[in-house]
């Protein structure tokens, strides 16, 4: 079995190093890279806007970097008097272990759905909170927040650029690769890839075993035509290797 990986760096390459070691056959083809975002700079600052007992939000592990590492080049910590979120175990756990502070998620699941459910976050009237992201993104979770009375910021903590392919070498190279299966993390990633392959070669990429991380992810997968879709636990690179067994 054949397995192409889709998602980016540093994860993506982790990812394929481990089910190789699995003696299985996996290739890395990042479908997005990961930079800097345009609002690091401004993070401190609105940090400094919040009080005792307003809310952070991390909504994904990147965020999570590219943030902890901008306060830390601004000489500055994070506050011990806000209340923090995250989306999903990799998300939470790394904030934990970057810095010491406990922080809130969902058990029943790693979506923007299941972490509004929270008790928590169920009286949140006059409460600021600052949600940290990539550019662009759902906006269900700022949604739901602002219609419970809160007062919502962002901070673009990330950028995801699409990696540029030609898309004949792309199609063929893997074709030529026998793929079998396709690991795929994002909405925006599975859209980049059904664009990126030509429609006489749609079918073939439409018969792939697909990997995918949520049960919205696997609506799209079945809209767009694939008949072969199993979700992942998480999006993090342990459940992922599961999903494979």
């Amino acid at each position: 079995m054949s397995i192409l990986v889709t998602r980016p760096n540093p994860s993506g390459e982790k990812l394929v190093q481990r089910i190789r070691s699995l003696g299985k056959m996996a290739f890395h083809a990042p479908l997005i890279e990961i930079m800097p975002g345009n609002e690091l700079a401004l993070l401190p600052t609105k940090l400094a806007r919040l009080t005792n007992g307003d809310q952070v939000f991390f909504l994904s592990p990147n965020a999570v970097w590219h943030a902890n590492s901008a306060l830390y080049l601004a000489g500055r910590k994070w506050p011990d008097t806000l209340s923090y979120y995250g989306i999903g175990h990799s998300t939470a756990s790394t904030f934990h272990r970057l810095t010491n502070l406990p922080i809130q998620l969902s058990q029943a699941g790693e979506t923007s759905e299941t972490l509004i459910e929270l008790p928590d976050l169920q009286s949140i009237l006059g409460k600021k909170s600052l949600l940290l992201r990539g550019n662009g993104g759902r906006e269900l979770l700022a949604a739901t927040l602002k219609s419970r009375g809160s007062h919502i910021d962002y901070c673009e903590c990330y950028q995801r650029q699409p990696i540029k392919y030609d898309r004949q070498t792309f199609q063929l190279q893997w074709r030529q690769a026998n793929i079998k299966t396709i690991i795929v993390t994002s909405g925006e990633m599975l859209h980049l890839l059904f664009n990126l392959i030509t429609d006489d070669v749609k079918p073939w990429l439409l018969s792939r075993h697909l990997i995918i991380v949520s049960e919205r992810l696997a609506s799209t997968a079945y809209q767009l035509g694939w008949q072969s879709v199993k979700v992942a636990k998480s999006a993090n690179n342990d459940a992922l290797i599961q999903a494979l067994m």
